[in-house]
Parts: C-alpha cells; sequence; structure tokens
C-alpha cells in the first residue's frame, strides 16, 4: 500500500505531427501550452489554524482567478473539489503559467502540455478538419490520419511523498514519448489562397447557400486546392465565424448542436452528391466517340422536341431549335436531343460499362474520410427515358470529386488518377517514412479521343457559352452546367449551377470545378461558376509559371483595347452571357428580364462585326 501510495505514474504527451503544404508551409502545427492543476487537500491545508487556513484559500482562490481570469466561483468549485487533482485551466501562453509559479501555492503545479494550432485560422478548414481537446483527430486530414500524427505518449514514473516531492531513494523511470509524423500534403497554399478568396466573392455576388471548389492536376490526380464556402476556424471548430449563428448554436440543446457541428465539419465536396447536369455531356461525347458511333464532323438536326419510348421530350431552348449542326457544336449548344441520340447508339450496357470505367458508380479511393457514393439508376431499372436523362447528366448524383476526377481523364490521355492529398509522411528529422506515388486507375478511352474532346472543351469555352471563363493567352477548355435539384420526389427551382475546365488545352496542368448552390437571381452557370472559375484559372496558370501565348487577334485586342462584337442574335442568354464574358463585353437585356427563364435573343446592338471598346454594352433584345 505504501509503494502504492507514493508511486506517480505521469504521461508524457507526444508531440502531434505538422501538416505541410506541398512547398513546406506549415497549415497545422503543435504549440506548447501550459495546464494548471490544483491538489484540493494541500492547497486547503495551507496554515496552521483554521482561520488561517480559511484566509489562505481565500487568498489564492482570488490569485488563481485575477491571473487565469477565470469566474472566481469556479476556481473555489474546483479547488473545494473532493478529489485528489483536479484541472483548474488550459492552453496557457507561458507568461501566464510563469506568473502562476512565482506565487509559489502550495497544491499548485504546472505541467507543459501540446495544443493543436492552425496558424491561418479558418483556412482550409473543411480540408485539415480538427482535433479535440485531447488532440486526437475529429475530422478531415487530421481524422484520416490521426495515426500517424498522434505519436506514442512517454511516461515518468517516481516515488513522491503525500505532497507530490521527490523521495531521496525513490525508484525513477523515464520513458520519452515518440512525437508523430509529419504530412506534406499535394495542397498548394497559394492555389488554396486564390479558390478562398475567390469562393467567398462568389457567394456574397450570388447570394447562394454555399459554394464549393476543387483544383486537380489531371495528369497526377493530386489536389491542389479544396475550399467550402463558408467555413468555419478549426482553432475553434463549436463556434461558427457569423456571430448570429454562433449566438444560434449557443440556444441549441446537446444533441441539436452535435448535428449542427458534424454538418459544419462536413465536407460536401468528398461526402455529398449532386445532379452535375450538363457537365456530364462530356463524358457522353468521349463515348459515343470511342465507340466510333460519331465523330467531330458528324451532323446533327434538333427540332425543338423529340420522341423517346413513346414520351415527348424537348431540348431548352424552346422556340427556336438549334437545327443543323455538327458534334462541336452539339456540345457547345448543350443540345440535349443530340446527347440522347448518342445515348441510344451506344446502348445501356456498352453506356453502364464507361460509367463505371469512368469511376461514376464506385468510390474513387480518395484518402480522406467520409467520402460519399454516386446514386445511379439500377441498370434493370432503366429504360429508355432514364438512359436519356442520365446522358445529360440529370437522374444520376454523383460527388464533386467523382465528377472531376472523371473529366480530368479526359485531359491526361484517357488515363483515370486515383485522386490524393496527400505526398508523404516524415520524421522531426526529414526522413521520409512513407511516400504516396501517383497511382493509374485504369485506361479509360484512348489518346485519340481524349485529344478530340481536348478540342471540344476549347471549342465551348473560345466560342460557345463557357466564355466567361476564357484567359488571354491561355486555352482553357470547359463545360457550364444548371441542374435543378431534386426535393420531394420532384425537381425544385434551387439549382446547382457549375464550371467544370482545364488549361492549358494542349497539356492539361489544372482542372478545375466550381459549384454554386441555390443561387438567387441569374442561376446559369455561364454566370454564377464560369467567371470565378476563370479568376482561379488565371490567378493560378500565372502562379504555375505557365507562359501565356497569345493569338493574334487577343494581341490586337490587348494593344487597341477594341474588340469586334460577336454574332449574339438566335443564341440562348446564357451562351449570349458567355460569348460576351469572353470578349470582356457587358450586356443589357431589353424588355428586361425579370425571371431566371433562358431565352432567345432576336437582335442585337451592336450588330455583330462591329469593334468597340472593350468593358463596352452590348444590347440584348428578346421577343
Amino acid at each position: 500500500m505504501a509503494v502504492e501510495q507514493q508511486t506517480r505514474d505521469v504521461p508524457i504527451e507526444a508531440k502531434r505531427g505538422t501538416i505541410y503544404d506541398r512547398n513546406g508551409e506549415d497549415l497545422a502545427v503543435s504549440a506548447a501550452c501550459y495546464s494548471v492543476w490544483v491538489r484540493p487537500g494541500q492547497i486547503q491545508s495551507d496554515g496552521k489554524s483554521k482561520e488561517e487556513k480559511a484566509a489562505n484559500l481565500e487568498l489564492h482562490i482570488s490569485t488563481l482567478s485575477e491571473i487565469l481570469v477565470i469566474d472566481r466561483e469556479k476556481v473555489k468549485e474546483s479547488v473545494t473539489k473532493n478529489q485528489a487533482l483536479v484541472k483548474v485551466a488550459k492552453y496557457l501562453e507561458k507568461d501566464t503559467a510563469d506568473k502562476i509559479r512565482e506565487q509559489k501555492i502550495p497544491g499548485v503545479e504546472i505541467s507543459e502540455d501540446v495544443k493543436r494550432y492552425y496558424p491561418l485560422g479558418a483556412f482550409a478548414s473543411h480540408l485539415l478538419g480538427s482535433v479535440t481537446d485531447d488532440n486526437s483527430g475529429l475530422a478531415g486530414i487530421e481524422l484520416k490520419y490521426n495515426q500517424y500524427l498522434s505519436g506514442i505518449s512517454g511516461r515518468w514514473i517516481k516515488n513522491t511523498d503525500s505532497a507530490g516531492n521527490d523521495l531521496s531513494y525513490g525508484v525513477e523511470k523515464y520513458y520519452s514519448a515518440e512525437d508523430g509524423l509529419n504530412i506534406i500534403l499535394t495542397i498548394d497554399e497559394v492555389i488554396q489562397h486564390y479558390v478562398e478568396k475567390t469562393i467567398e466573392k462568389a457567394m456574397e455576388a450570388s447570394n447562394s447557400d454555399r459554394v464549393m471548389c476543387i483544383v486537380m492536376d489531371p495528369q497526377s490526380g493530386d489536389i491542389l486546392a479544396m475550399a467550402v464556402a463558408p467555413d468555419y476556424n478549426p482553432n475553434n471548430p463549436r463556434v461558427p465565424l457569423d456571430e448570429g449563428e454562433a449566438a444560434y448554436v449557443e440556444e441549441l440543446s446537446d444533441k441539436e448542436k452535435l448535428d449542427y457541428w458534424n454538418k459544419m465539419w462536413r465536407n460536401p465536396i468528398v461526402s455529398d452528391i449532386y445532379e452535375p447536369g450538363s457537365t456530364s455531356k462530356l463524358l457522353t461525347t468521349a463515348v459515343a466517340i470511342e465507340e466510333n458511333l460519331t465523330s467531330l464532323s458528324d451532323t446533327f438536326v434538333c427540332n425543338y422536341s423529340y420522341q423517346v419510348a413513346g414520351v415527348t421530350l424537348h431540348c431548352w431552348r424552346q422556340g427556336r431549335p438549334h437545327g443543323h449542326q455538327t458534334l462541336i457544336e452539339a456540345v457547345g449548344n448543350s443540345c440535349n436531343p443530340v446527347f440522347s441520340t448518342l445515348a441510344h447508339r451506344v446502348g445501356k450496357d456498352k453506356f453502364y460499362e464507361y460509367m463505371q470505367l469512368f469511376g461514376m458508380t464506385e468510390k474513387t479511393g480518395i484518402d480522406y474520410p467520409g467520402e460519399g457514393g454516386s446514386i445511379v439508376y439500377k441498370p434493370a431499372q432503366t429504360g429508355p427515358v432514364e438512359l436519356t436523362t442520365m446522358s445529360y447528366g440529370q437522374g444520376i448524383a454523383v460527388t464533386m470529386l467523382q465528377q472531376i476526377t472523371a473529366i480530368s481523364s479526359l485531359g491526361n490521355e484517357g488515363n483515370l488518377m486515383q485522386p490524393r492529398l496527400v505526398k508523404a509522411l516524415r520524421d522531426s528529422d526529414g526522413n521520409t517514412i512513407k511516400e504516396f506515388k501517383p497511382t493509374v486507375v485504369r485506361k479509360v478511352i484512348s489518346k485519340k479521343t481524349a485529344g478530340e474532346m481536348c478540342e471540344i472543351m476549347k471549342y465551348v469555352v473560345s466560342e460557345g457559352g463557357g466564355g466567361n471563363a476564357k484567359v488571354p493567352g491561355y486555352r482553357v477548355g470547359g463545360k457550364t452546367g444548371t441542374a435543378n435539384k431534386p426535393a420531394q420526389g420532384k425537381y425544385s427551382s434551387e439549382t446547382y449551377s457549375s464550371f467544370i475546365g482545364m488549361a492549358p488545352m494542349d497539356d492539361p496542368k489544372v482542372a478545375i470545378l466550381i459549384v454554386v448552390d441555390n443561387p438567387q437571381g441569374t442561376k446559369f452557370g455561364s454566370v454564377v461558376a464560369a467567371p470565378y472559375a476563370k479568376e482561379i484559372l488565371e490567378d493560378t496558370l500565372r502562379y504555375l509559371e505557365i507562359k501565356p501565348e497569345y493569338t493574334e487577334e487577343e494581341r490586337e485586342q490587348l494593344k487597341s483595347k477594341m474588340v469586334e462584337v460577336p454574332q449574339i442574335t438566335g443564341n440562348s442568354l446564357s451562351d449570349a452571357i458567355g460569348i460576351l464574358g469572353g470578349l470582356s463585353l457587358k450586356y443589357t437585356v431589353s424588355p428586361a428580364a425579370t425571371t431566371n427563364e433562358d431565352f432567345i435573343i432576336v437582335d442585337q446592338y451592336p450588330k455583330a462585326g462591329e469593334r468597340m471598346s472593350s468593358g463596352g454594352t452590348v444590347y440584348l433584345y428578346r421577343e
């Protein structure tokens, strides 16, 4: 019994590993901090008489309360507990801990701890995640790699007297802690900053519920940036950044708070699904080309309405169908009847085979917790109408991660890469303990088909409705999408408005997917998503030191600051906005549009071919 009473086993906390970006910038570190412990029996016994003990106890309580800036009653509650040892305060700075030491209060001990600290605050919060009070991973990378980051705690076993003083002839054993491993991410801090700054702007401009963006290297699968707005601060993960939301959370029950926190920490890019809409038309086109069922010069006729298994469906362009068009023009026009035709040429079985090859029916296997899975009709449930709707991205729900991974294969000669967030694990001496190399999942389409798809994507931005993503000097390719959100068994008026793209298209180094959730007012992806993709691409391409190569037309425009007005009459409003945006021209609609309806432009001023100043306004007329 004496040995048991005299033995103290003090845990030595391991230092949690640091999380770095790909260039060695600190994103999550472990900072030294201090905790104050009290032995109630000793602090209450300071003095000879009962009166002196009571007076000293009140003095010590006041001193602790003042230095620690803690309510006096809370301190009193701690130091009078019927326990051997009580923690009074944690996460203290060294100056505060030193002030406590200087007081030499009996029964008060200072222990050194390690606190997780995120030096950039809310930066990359949904990606990094956060930790619990005992430094265990709570979400994100912190949770996924917790076993590597946490290390192994040490022990300090020694013999002491009842006051905690070391015994002269006592036994002492010290087992050092083994620090956790450091993680090197694929994320680039600079590109992440570009993304976060831009999506905050996009959310404010569209008054949307949230905006999500992921940037990937299509040739390696490395994720260069991943961000969600609004975000939270992992240094204080249970308090929303918005003051109104923070006050709201305070009023919730414990269960409601837990539900709220889990939703706030959840990374929708990896965990949530959405209907991708027209961005999926790129995959349908790639499948048909790969199976030699169409070609870039193939022609189609759009008559607005078309029949599928006795059901009448319509192209979005009501009143003025697209008429004759090539395959490239059909993708640029986002003409639904063409994709229905392509899907039925391919056939259900082959269509499903390619969906599996593109990874749309399985998880990507990313090194991140909580990856969601897609919702796809089972082949037995898929009839001609379901096949048609899937061909243009409706009736199928995928994660943003699945979508950008699939589209990125078009810019990687048809090779589907496994997306990754971590490049390596290193110890405190800088030695690489484990390295994660890029992984090719499989070959999906041929290099020839991939090259033709890059040409199609380039056309959509240079000549079609994706013009708001055009970056002078760089060949950008992509596709816009606007998909209504399902609700209670039918489609609501809320949308996921998006843009997916790559650049430069002759050798893609960057792929981007930006999704705006429930924008108010204008909902077209060409308006609420593409311009912000342009901002991110422009900053990122220059940061990566990819030199611009200007066409003669671009050089002339930059020099004279004059542009030639394009042919807008006959186009839809959503396409017109993109085409004009690609030339840095503004627009005004007359009569003014009061709804989010996508209508046909029947006339324009100035007319096509006239020259005007960059930044000027083109007047668009509707029926």
